[in-house]
């Protein structure tokens, strides 16, 4: 339901054991996201974000504090339990669309379905209704370098969709596209966000990407300096 918290954040650090030291990256962190929101997250380089997105999407585990996912608290879970609530709850875009090269578009859209032991036939008509909801239905059959950058990332975007997540969390989605392409992309997510409800959180160097969210958390040196509400009309989207 709109509204309620899908991600749930209290005292969250995150710290690396070097041969030089303890090296803390995310310090105290505190953060709802509700179903259905759209975030960006902005941040130098070293500032963070990049190992928060990784906490948020189970790939990496907080040093300590709590992080709550789907109503679930990640640190209680077993390792199978973790990847069944990652590959049910969470569709992951990144910057190199990660496609496999012999695959055709069906294929690489129905992979994680294979993984998660769906037939071939649901799996087929899965991947065929989402590639005609990026747009691409008619190049099924093709292989990703028969198609665009910005192709193979709707591609990406259809492959995160197939389980159904309730989120996607996509890390600098846009940033081997021109700005036509990224204005796609972008528009892609947010018909997503809107009119599907899927909760939308995006890690970006670039502001006018940031300015599709509706709302913007900046982190600088493991905190978080900013989180508010981004104004539509100061950005020209609305």
């Amino acid at each position: 339901m709109a509204g309620e918290d899908v991600i749930r954040v209290s005292g969250l650090y995150k710290h690396y054991t070097t041969v030089a030291g303890t090296v803390p990256v995310l310090k105290d962190i505190n953060m709802t996201i509700a179903i259905g929101e759209f975030v960006a997250i902005m941040g130098p380089s070293g500032s963070g974000k990049s190992t928060f997105m990784n906490v948020l999407g189970c790939l990496d585990m907080p040093s300590s504090g709590s992080y709550v996912l789907n109503g679930h608290e990640v640190a209680k879970l077993s390792s199978d339990q973790l990847a069944r609530l990652r590959n049910e709850t969470i569709g992951f875009v990144f910057q190199g669309f990660n496609l496999l090269p012999r695959a055709d578009l069906e294929s690489n859209v129905a992979l994680p379905l294979v993984y998660a032991g769906v037939n071939n036939g649901e799996r087929s008509k899965r991947a065929d209704e989402l590639l005609d909801k990026v747009g691409l239905g008619s190049f099924r059959k093709s292989h990703p370098n028969q198609i665009s950058g910005g192709q193979q990332q709707r591609v990406a975007i259809a492959r995160a969709l197939v389980n159904r997540p309730r989120i996607i969390l996509a890390d600098e989605p846009t940033g081997n596209l021109d700005t036509a392409t990224s204005r796609e992309i972008m528009a892609l997510f947010t018909r997503l966000n809107k009119e599907d409800g899927i909760t939308v959180i995006i890690v970006t160097h670039e502001a006018d990407i940031a300015d599709y969210a509706d709302r913007l958390v900046r982190f600088v040196d493991g905190r978080i300096v900013h989180d508010g509400v981004v104004d539509h009309r100061e950005a020209g989207i609305a």
